[in-house]
């Protein structure tokens, strides 16, 4: 069993079609979508080539919990993520209700030479804490705790790490669509072993395409988060101050 791994694609719909074309040159048996797919840019187009792929399954995230929450009128639940209310405005119920059929998690047995993978968004307890390279050890055992698998795979930080704990190895494929450090679109690919993966795409082209979308954030979108990208420093300032956060919750 050969898995590719894609996650927070944030409606960067040029940013996906480059990686499904390369995950396609790949041939996967599956393809697992770790959350947050919508909020973005292209967010109705974005659902919609996610609808034709086959062999794939779908994991939700903060993001995608919070487009549903803003189309359904109901107040935010913790962290809906960005741009909520703009991208519900732009999809339909059927759109809705694709977002809100995706798995809490999803479980894939015996990838080659990884064994049992459990892939979710941000940690198997919930969609909304962090977990990074730098995260204590003591706190990844609690957000693995009771997890039964060789390997975890996750999203929701954007960027992409790979570490033991105890037994377990936790990975993070990094952001199709929003990602940070180098800018392109991250993803891996699973079995035999394990590879992280950058596309690169037309990224010009691509933040032409999101400046024409009649929405406020698109050039500001297209010039942070396409042409160019945070860097990880302060990436990883602004998780730290979330983990911070959490932890004394």
């Amino acid at each position: 069993m050969r898995v590719a791994a894609i996650s927070d694609i944030h409606g960067n719909l040029p940013a996906l079609e480059a990686v499904l074309a390369e995950v396609e040159r790949e041939k996967p048996d599956l393809t697992v979508v770790c959350g947050d797919v919508a909020s973005g840019p292209m967010p109705s187009e974005t659902i919609d080539l996610l609808k034709t792929l086959r062999q794939t399954r779908f994991v939700q995230g903060n993001a995608d919990r919070g487009l549903i929450e803003e189309f359904d009128g109901k107040p935010a639940s913790a962290m809906p993520g960005p741009f909520a209310d703009w991208s519900a405005a732009q999809i339909d119920r059927e759109q809705r209700d694709f977002l809100a059929s995706f798995e809490n998690m999803v479980a894939v047995e015996d990838v080659d030479g990884l064994g049992r993978v459990l892939f979710c968004h941000a940690t198997p307890r919930n969609d909304t804490d962090v977990m990074t390279v730098e995260t204590p050890l003591e706190r990844m055992r609690a957000h693995l705790s009771g997890v039964d698998a060789d390997v975890v795979v996750c999203g929701h930080t954007h960027m992409q790490f790979d570490r033991m704990v105890d037994k377990v190895r936790v990975v993070n494929p990094g952001s199709v669509g929003m990602t940070y450090g180098e800018p392109g679109a991250y993803w891996a690919m699973l079995g035999p072993g394990l590879t992280m993966r950058r596309t690169d795409y037309d990224r010009e082209a691509a933040a032409t395409r999101i400046r024409a979308k009649d929405w406020s954030g698109a050039d500001e979108f297209a010039r942070k988060n396409v042409i160019s990208a945070p860097s990880i420093g302060e990436a990883m300032d602004f998780m730290r101050k979330m983990e911070a956060k959490q932890a004394g919750a």
